[in-house]
């Protein structure tokens, strides 16, 4: 069985969308990317930081999912990162209401020495300092290390940011992340200047408009299933990444080919994301349903033409 080691926060999140709000619930980065890799039988741990005020609770549905919580860092005396947020009526833009950092300001992560030899990471968004000291800490370069990030970055830690974009092979980020970074409009253009950046390969996130993978000049397009409605997206993006870096340590294949369906594996676990608050759905989620829509999937891009009778 290969190993996985994601890391990134496991917080609160307290989230405002039109079709309601929260209070303090389980939230983070690695906590939704944890939760999507699970799917696939990978010996998952993560590794963060919290706060002696996070529930005993929420650490044992964590470990319920295999997940290995001996990485995750529990500071008795201080306070769990935390994230507030309110959406917009059309679910692609939100208001920051507050940041606090807590615990988070002064993270060391230490990667459990069981998971030292892992062959698949997945740096989730932190500082690029944090994300550096992760893979510094492997014992042997991993078979497949993911990165994902944000313009927050961009904007306070651009060196550093360069500095890890250097030594992953897949950086995923959002359509206008892209374009901040690399300057150019056409995404396109964008990712061949991410490509001589470092990575190997480049997923551009269009939220409700699918995904883009780039590998050189090889590019393939997934769209997002049409969903009636959209209760939350926080998360979703990080749902993502769990199931395209969990399929691709399932099946132990990082081929351009496999990864178109670590795409669509991705696309349809952040599907289910969306449909309740934080990561309620995602929590009993079954396989039977991720099967069903996948064949959803299936069936909203397959189609036959015939190129000879056509023109």
């Amino acid at each position: 069985m290969n190993k996985l080691v994601i890391v990134g926060t496991v917080a609160f999140d307290a989230i405002e969308t039109p079709f309601g709000k929260t209070d303090k619930i389980l939230g983070g980065a690695a906590t939704f990317i944890g939760l999507a890799a699970s799917h696939f039988g990978v010996n998952t741990a993560a590794v963060s930081v919290v706060g002696g005020d996070f529930p005993e609770a929420y650490l044992k549905l964590l470990s319920d999912k295999n997940i290995d919580i001996n990485g995750i860092e529990i500071v008795e005396n201080g306070k769990t990162f935390f994230w507030s947020g309110k959406y917009h009526n059309d679910m692609n833009s939100r208001d920051t209401l507050a940041t606090e950092l807590n615990v988070l300001a002064n993270f060391n992560p230490v990667v459990p020495k069981a998971f030292r030899n892992a062959d698949y990471v997945m740096l989730g968004n932190l500082h690029p300092i944090v994300q550096l000291s992760v893979l510094e800490q492997m014992d042997k370069n991993p078979k497949l290390v993911v990165l994902d990030t944000m313009n927050f970055w961009m904007d306070n830690a651009l060196e550093e940011l360069h500095e890890v974009i250097k030594k992953v092979d897949v950086i995923t980020i959002n359509d206008a992340e892209a374009r901040q970074l690399t300057g150019e409009y056409s995404l396109v253009v964008a990712a061949r200047k991410i490509h001589e950046m470092g990575p190997r390969y480049v997923v551009i996130k269009k939220g409700e408009h699918g995904a883009l993978l780039f590998h050189h000049e090889h590019v393939f397009f997934a769209p997002a299933l049409p969903l009636e409605e959209v209760f939350d997206p926080t998360g979703a993006g990080d749902t993502f990444a769990g199931g395209f870096i969990g399929y691709l340590a399932g099946t132990g294949d990082t081929s351009f080919e496999n990864m178109k369906n670590a795409i669509i594996y991705g696309s349809t676990l952040a599907s289910f994301c969306v449909e309740k608050f934080g990561t309620e759905r995602m929590q009993d989620l079954t396989q039977q349903e991720v099967l069903k829509r996948l064949k959803q999937f299936k069936n909203l891009t397959q189609f036959d033409i015939s190129l000879t009778n056509a023109l």
